[in-house]
């Protein structure tokens, strides 16, 4: 069962790829801009990581769902995965919301 929770991450990643394509929400509509969101959003994310890292308050836990692979000492592959997931999940949110508003307002 080692590596079902990346997998799952990835597809839900396509999932919003998909979206995204279809919509024209984040890298369809500006993909310079949406590329350099998502990077600076995974960065603050993994200082984040690593500060709590350090300070003793996240670490790493064995499970038979992850594939054990580190990128760091108690940084696993799937972390990794969920922060760029959660970083473009929010993006396409903040898209999508920005274009339902301006759908919905009356001119």
């Amino acid at each position: 069962m080692s590596g079902v929770y990346a997998a799952a991450l990835l597809v839900s990643t396509g999932c919003l790829v998909l979206l995204d394509v279809r919509f024209r929400l984040v890298f369809r509509r500006r993909p310079l801009v949406a590329a350099i969101a998502l990077v600076i959003g995974l960065a603050f994310f993994i200082v984040w990581d690593a500060a709590g890292i350090a300070l003793g308050v996240f670490r790493h836990v064995d499970s038979r769902w992850a594939s054990g692979i580190l990128l760091a000492p108690e940084f696993p592959i799937e972390e990794l995965l969920f922060l760029a997931f959660l970083c473009y999940l929010t993006l396409i949110l903040l898209s999508g919301w920005r274009r339902w508003r301006e759908v919905r307002s009356p001119r």
